[in-house]
């Protein structure tokens, strides 16, 4: 059995990441009615707007999940919530679950941590999480400044770690998907192909932005302060690049970039999967074609295992 379908009770381990603003009811209600697992986030610090879009989930009687990233959240106001509030499955992430994992599971929730590297990963899993989201460099957002690809780090976890493994980065099809599952992932999280989805409350001009971009179109940036992060590349961008170090306003106006379309407000997150992707496409086609297409590939694999040939 699949212990991430088991721990989630998804149709398929297809879960959406946590993007700020972003994850909330329109998409991660469209990704769990596809069968996938929608996800909840809590990182845009708008405390009173998650819960209600936590609220609207639940009514919804889907699968989903929250996340909860340690390091952005002001006090255990959101903790204690989502503690009392009926959700089944969390994700925490930027930082220690050590001091969270004791609480979610009292509440019979199950618990999964985001982690960049093997050592976080054998931490975490020794503080009793039930799984890990394992969280390469090409994928976007928030990022390790020490850069681990997702083919490497997944197989070096997987090495070390019995529990479950969800593979995020860099991932946005079957393809990625099937490879991801081959290292040793029973899951993938997808956050660019999803952002870039009909059903993604960003502007237009976000999303085909993404779709315009190479496989070079992000930079890591600030790699020598926090937070690291890897974004579309842009003429703003192109400076702090430059620069090496981001301004402290340059977040001040990331809705600008998310609902108004302005690509040179703040860092369009975004992985580098961008190069990957062609279309927006709606939520339902992305999941069924990523799900046929894995398939496809994992039983022309078998099919090379059963006669032992390599083509």
């Amino acid at each position: 059995m699949n212990r991430v379908l088991a721990h989630t009770g998804a149709k398929y381990p297809i879960v959406q990441a946590p993007m700020g603003w972003i994850a909330r009811a329109p998409l991660a209600s469209a990704v769990s009615k596809a069968g996938g697992l929608g996800i909840i986030e809590t990182s845009s610090g708008e405390t009173d707007a998650c819960k209600v879009e936590i609220e609207k989930m639940l009514a919804l009687g889907l699968p989903f999940g929250v996340n909860l990233p340690i390091m952005f959240l002001r006090d255990d106001a959101m903790l204690r919530y989502v503690c009392n509030s009926g959700v089944k499955f969390v994700t925490t992430s930027a930082g220690s679950p050590a001091k969270f994992v004791g609480p979610l599971k009292e509440a019979g929730i199950v618990v999964y941590h985001a982690v960049p590297t093997l050592d976080a990963a054998v931490k975490c899993a020794d503080a009793g999480v039930d799984g890990l989201v394992v969280e390469g460099a090409e994928g976007g957002g928030f990022k390790n400044p020490e850069e681990v690809s997702t083919m490497v780090l997944l197989q070096a976890i997987r090495e070390k770690v019995s529990i479950p493994l969800i593979a995020a980065g860099g991932i946005c099809d079957g393809r990625g998907m099937a490879a991801a599952f081959a290292l040793g992932a029973e899951a993938v999280q997808m956050g660019t192909r999803f952002v870039s989805s009909v059903e993604s409350p960003v502007h237009k001009n976000y999303k085909l932005k993404i779709v315009d971009s190479k496989e070079t179109g992000t930079y890591v940036l600030n790699k020598k302060a926090t937070p690291c992060i890897r974004a579309l590349k842009s003429t703003r961008m192109d400076a702090i690049y430059e620069e090496g170090r981001m301004p402290a306003d340059t977040f001040a106006h990331i809705k600008g970039v998310y609902f108004d379309g302005d690509m040179e407000a703040a860092p369009a997150l975004a992985g580098q999967s961008a190069g990957l992707i062609h279309e927006v496409k709606p939520v339902k086609d992305i999941i069924d074609e990523t799900v046929a297409e894995f398939h496809q590939i994992t039983a022309r694999l078998g099919a090379l295992a059963t006669a032992r040939a390599f083509g």
